[in-house]
């Protein structure tokens, strides 16, 4: 922008802010919205390779599903014992409460399994995991008012939205969007580069509201509380934080394609939900366009969040959220379950099935009638044939014969290998890092390298780090163990981990997952030679796969 042009606005304007050279510059954009057995031989050796096929997109904000019929609202009292232990603070402990006590408790427990159902219960509680899977997931929407406002304090606030800012790696548009929605239209005024503070916050005072993406890239919190949660959804834990200031709206009404958490952190908000307007629109596979208010009927539900409480819809539920006068807002907006129904799980199921059907049974191979073409087609559906019918029995015939053919426990694992992917790295506990490759004391000193070998024995007690983080899948090339310990905070920055098995230590890594969350020795391992058990320990050890029950450098 020249000089004298911006010498120019300010004339007009008197003050230029960010948001008024954005629309004067730019002009405000609309968003677009084979059979063998169970395993086969491979060579052992490490390495890393690029998915099989698209990865999901990282999910948007919230959105719902299904029947409408019950939404809840539960208050536990602030100061009660129960309420207490669900945030987990204990009674004189002087920790105080909130996210970091909940999670300083969560790393007392020894199975990651557990770590993230007792999470999933203090996210829901007072409702039970139980009465939530029953009455709303998938179906219904739930509102909790907790009436305590510090339940979820130390998860993310806007100091952390500002220091984030401030550390200099948030970027307009690949981690911050600018949006506003006002008299029914939908803008977003995102800059290109840096997101940098004088900016933002100026966009911020115009009225324009901030959605930080994926805040576990800047939340060491953020990163703890998603890390753990992922593994009770067996899919992608993924987030955004939204801050809007007081009276204003960023976003127009819509259904997104995941399963949304809405925990208010600071100030307030005000919702509108609605039920899906049609059977095509219940756990939709993709999010709506911005949807207009000639769109909607009435809200089933209406209700302003306040500091504590949370807001759960399904995919495909419409959605829209403002701020009254009087308070900004803040929320984070947990979600999951994006493209990971039955119907995405049948995308990788039933091709294989056809390929391995046209491998083995001639019956898929024989040729089609000569003159099908002249009794099928759309042009002749409602013809009365007896070839026809012939045609459509033969099909049928051969669709519920291919069922026979689907590898469904191999389409499993793919879709398995693609959530090892998408998963956040582990975060570890003080004691994990000790017992670990990550707190292995190896270092430069007195002129050298000292502490360097990793010595595993026969006698080494080793265990999986988390039972979540890794995943055994049969591929053409051989055995492949895909883990998280080497993703990155940021969504498939790394392409998938993974380690190339021999035969020889496949029994091993299942001999591990039974055994979790025990220790055992590496003797125990059953492979072959004392060699290869030490060899593949030190492997795991090595990728931080593997954790040992005491130190290995005494320091």
């Amino acid at each position: 922008m020249a000089a004298g042009s911006a010498a120019e606005w300010r004339r007009q304007l008197g003050r230029l802010s960010a948001l008024s050279v954005y629309r004067r510059a730019a002009g405000a954009r609309r968003p677009e919205g084979r059979r063998a057995g169970k395993w086969a031989k491979a060579r052992p050796r490490r390495g890393e390779a690029g998915g099989g096929g698209p990865e999901p997109k990282a999910p948007p904000e919230p959105s719902a599903s299904a029947p409408a019929s019950r939404v809840e609202r539960a208050k536990a009292p602030a100061h009660s014992p129960e309420a207490k232990r669900q945030r987990g603070t204990e009674e004189g402990s002087g920790e105080g409460g909130g996210v970091a006590e909940l999670l300083r408790r969560l790393e007392r427990l020894d199975d990651s399994r557990q770590r993230a159902a007792e999470l999933f219960q203090w996210l829901l509680a007072p409702v039970s995991p139980a009465e939530f899977m029953r009455r709303h997931w998938e179906r219904a929407p739930l509102l909790l008012r907790r009436g305590d406002p510090g339940y979820y304090a130390g998860l993310f606030s806007t100091a952390d939205f500002d220091a984030a800012l401030r550390g200099g790696g948030v970027h307009f548009g690949t981690h911050l969007d600018v949006t506003s929605y006002a008299e029914g239209v939908r803008e977003t005024h995102n800059p290109s580069g840096r997101a940098l503070p004088a900016v933002v916050w100026d966009f911020y005072q115009n009225g324009c509201s901030l959605r930080l993406l994926s805040p576990q890239t800047f939340s060491d919190t953020v990163w703890h509380f998603l890390s753990i949660l992922q593994e009770h959804f067996g899919s992608m834990a993924g987030a955004n934080t939204y801050l809007t200031p007081p009276g204003t709206q960023g976003f127009a009404p819509h259904y997104d394609d995941i399963e949304a958490f809405v925990l208010q952190l600071e100030g307030k908000k005000h919702w509108r939900v609605y039920s899906p307007r049609g059977d095509t629109e219940v756990l939709p596979q993709f999010s709506s366009a911005n949807l207009t208010q000639a769109d909607l009927g009435e809200p089933m539900l209406e209700t302003v969040l306040e500091a504590g409480d949370l807001l759960y819809f399904p995919r495909g539920f419409i959605h829209q959220g403002d701020c009254l006068p009087d308070a900004h807002s803040l929320h984070i907006t947990v979600s999951s379950y994006q493209r990971n129904s039955w119907g995405d799980l049948l995308e990788k199921l039933l091709p294989a099935a056809l390929h391995m059907a046209l491998e083995e049974d001639v019956e898929f191979r024989q040729g089609l009638p000569m003159d099908y073409l002249g009794y099928m087609g759309v042009a002749n559906s409602d013809k009365v044939d007896a070839r026809r019918t012939a045609f459509i029995e033969k099909v049928q015939s051969l669709i519920k014969k291919l069922v026979d053919y689907a590898p469904i426990d191999a389409a499993v694992d793919q879709r398995a290998k693609s959530f090892i992917h998408d998963c956040l790295p582990p975060v570890l506990t003080q004691s994990e890092k000790l017992q670990s490759v990550y707190g292995f004391p190896a270092r430069w000193q007195d002129g050298g390298p000292c502490n360097v070998d990793i010595l595993i024995t026969k006698d080494t007690e080793v265990r999986l780090l988390h039972h979540g983080i890794i995943r055994l899948c049969n591929e053409e090339a051989g055995v492949m163990l895909y883990y998280t310990t080497e993703n990155s905070r940021v969504y498939h920055k790394e392409e998938p981990k993974f380690l190339e098995l021999g035969p020889e230590y496949i029994d091993s890594i299942e001999f591990l997952l039974s055994s979790y969350p025990n220790h055992i020795s590496v003797d125990a391992l059953p492979c072959e030679t004392l060699e290869d058990k030490i060899s593949l320990a030190t492997l795991l050890f090595e990728k931080g796969i593997l954790t040992t029950k005491k130190p290995l450098v005494q320091i």
